[in-house]
């Protein structure tokens, strides 16, 4: 039943305007806060960890506020792939930093464009492909219905979808080589197949994607930071320039740099990021993994510590 059933409520909520689609969400975020589920408990968590100098009420509404835009983003999605980047290009409001973007990507390098989930990610990708052909990494969803209908809608608009896998890799590498964009989505935990590293994150710890790392070492593609903020009556699109570090040959300077360049998004607009997702969490082969390399550095240390 879960099948057709979340694949069919997001048919209908495609047919909405975007006023009633925002309007819907933030009925939903309200309903998921006062729940008092695991999203808020996570949201909260999160929060606390990264704005320690926030108040307890101050931390709850930042909470509130941000499950509220999560759930609009939810709500907006459907909408956004339903219909024609037209339909979408009258909505961004206003495009920040433009420039940016088109200096990097005329140096002919090929350009990776970090998206992390803050404001509506599903904007960034139809607005960079109205600039250059883009391939965008694609986590495919479990229900084979709902996989089909974000695929249609995300592959619209020069656009090409390329898989969380050596193949989808493989297309990444081949478009920074052409010269176009590569759009990734920097901010979730990696597979447990994947190159990943620990890196600070809002003064945290985290486990780190290194496949931007490698793609810079491949191709020297250069690479920039955006997102959509929400706004009144539509978006707002805003492009940073990455953070220095991110083109360290040394691969936790450059994972530290990729997390910097998210940071330094997500400060222009808090409470638009997905907060509710446990990006902190460490897997169980990870935590393994770190043992064993704590273990063996500790072993190390005792024997390079000379005799008394």
């Amino acid at each position: 039943m879960r099948n057709t059933l979340v694949p069919h409520i997001f048919n209908c909520l495609a047919r909405l305007p975007l006023p009633a689609s925002r309007a819907l969400g933030t009925l939903i975020g309200r309903c998921v806060w006062l729940a008092k589920g695991r999203s808020r408990r996570i949201t909260l968590k999160n929060i606390n960890a990264c704005f320690p100098q926030l108040s307890a009420t101050e931390a709850q509404t930042f909470a509130q506020e941000s499950l509220i835009e999560t759930a609009k983003t939810a709500t907006e999605a459907s909408v956004i792939w339903r219909n024609s980047w037209e339909w979408l290009q009258s909505k961004i409001i206003e495009v920040e930093g433009e420039d940016i973007l088109r200096a990097e990507l005329a140096k002919g390098r090929g350009l990776v464009a970090l998206a992390p989930h803050l404001g509506n990610w599903e904007v960034i990708a139809p607005y960079l492909a109205s600039i250059a052909p883009l391939a965008a990494m694609y986590e495919p969803a479990p229900i084979p219905a709902m996989d089909d209908l974000i695929l249609t809608g995300r592959s619209k608009c020069n656009i090409t979808m390329a898989p969380t896998n050596r193949k989808g890799v493989c297309i990444l590498l081949k478009a920074l080589q052409q010269g176009n964009i590569v759009g990734i989505l920097p901010d979730q935990l990696p597979k447990k197949d994947a190159g990943s590293e620990f890196a600070p994150f809002f003064d945290q710890e985290v486990l780190s994607m290194t496949l931007v790392h490698s793609l810079i070492s491949r191709t020297q593609s250069r690479v920039i930071s955006l997102f959509a903020k929400r706004v009144p009556g539509g978006f707002k699109v805003i492009i940073l320039p990455a953070d220095e570090a991110i083109y360290s040959e040394d691969v936790v300077q450059s994972v530290t740099g990729l997390n910097k360049s998210v940071e330094n998004c997500v400060h222009l607009a808090p409470t638009q990021y997905q907060w509710e997702y446990n990006r902190f969490r460490l897997p169980k082969a990870h935590q393994e993994a770190r043992a064993q390399k704590k273990f063996a550095f500790s072993c190390r240390k005792d024997c390079d510590t000379p005799a008394q």
